[in-house]
């Protein structure tokens, strides 16, 4: 009986090293990893030419009245606009400012009162704009330069991150978690890789030509973005460490920075590839 007791008590001592003076300082190293590297790139974008000339295009396809009836236009390809180095330069940079943020005295004091609520806006408004960057690039390296997709990929993607800021902020009220806007998210979520996945197909043999940087990035991508949710699940179904909801924070931010630490140098190589 001590035994077991001695032993839980050592368990909820390590969970409770988990401090908010210690993840504001957690925040402030990690806004800074991302900063560094994002300014590395940015740099690297604006001066060095081969990150400069790397760029991939935008293309619009309008329907056209031919005096009967209407026909599609061919897809117009507006020149390669979408600079890659400084785009993946971009996804560090918005997580960077929002570890900042977290840190300065007043906003630090409105994110640990909401984590002791179960909830931090600031990592879903950061993701619904960083990782839709992130899969917006994976998709256009697969070649869906369409306008109107890559708005919708862009979109869909907001919209699943932003269901995870509906989950936290519905399981406040509830006595029992609520799943629903988990599974709206996970639906929303496969949408943009279901468009992937028939460019993937519809390509064909192009795709075993593909660039050697392109599948390390959808991979690595596709571990890290199921990893996110499981986190999740862990912080609702209260598994182990998990029961204290700040650990499942400090995993969202060390899951944060490898995943887009990993995906903006893999894009950031494949800048020196030849511009599609």
């Amino acid at each position: 009986f001590w035994e077991d007791n001695y032993m839980d008590g050592i368990r909820e001592k390590k969970v409770k090293e988990i401090t908010y003076p210690g993840l504001r300082r957690f925040n402030g190293i990690m806004g800074a990893l991302h900063f560094i590297q994002a300014a590395f790139m940015l740099i690297a974008g604006f001066t060095i030419t081969d990150f400069k000339d790397a760029k991939l295009p935008i293309t619009t396809d309008f329907l056209i009245f031919n005096g009967s009836f209407l026909e599609p236009d061919f897809p117009t390809t507006i020149e390669p606009v979408v600079p890659i180095a400084i785009l993946a330069s971009s996804f560090l940079f918005l997580s960077a400012i929002a570890h900042f943020l977290i840190v300065m005295p007043k906003i630090n004091d409105f994110y640990n009162k909401n984590l002791e609520k179960g909830i931090n806006y600031f990592r879903w408004f950061e993701y619904a704009l960083s990782s839709s960057i992130m899969i917006m690039l994976i998709a256009m390296f697969f070649g869906i330069y369409n306008l109107g997709a890559l708005i919708l990929i862009v979109g869909t993607n907001a919209a699943m991150n932003l269901m995870g800021l509906m989950m936290e902020l519905h399981n406040q009220t509830t006595e029992k978690t609520n799943w629903t806007a988990f599974i709206i998210g996970s639906f929303l979520g496969i949408m943009p890789w279901a468009l992937i996945v028939i460019y993937i197909i519809g390509t064909g043999g192009a795709v075993a030509n593909a660039p050697w940087f392109v599948w390390p990035i959808v991979g690595s991508y596709f571990v890290f973005f199921n990893t996110f949710p499981i986190n999740m699940i862990l912080q609702y179904k209260k598994v182990g460490k998990w029961k204290n909801y700040l650990y499942g924070e400090r995993g969202y931010i060390i899951l944060s920075l490898v995943s887009k630490t990993i995906l903006a140098w893999l894009v950031f190589a494949g800048a020196l590839q030849p511009t599609v």
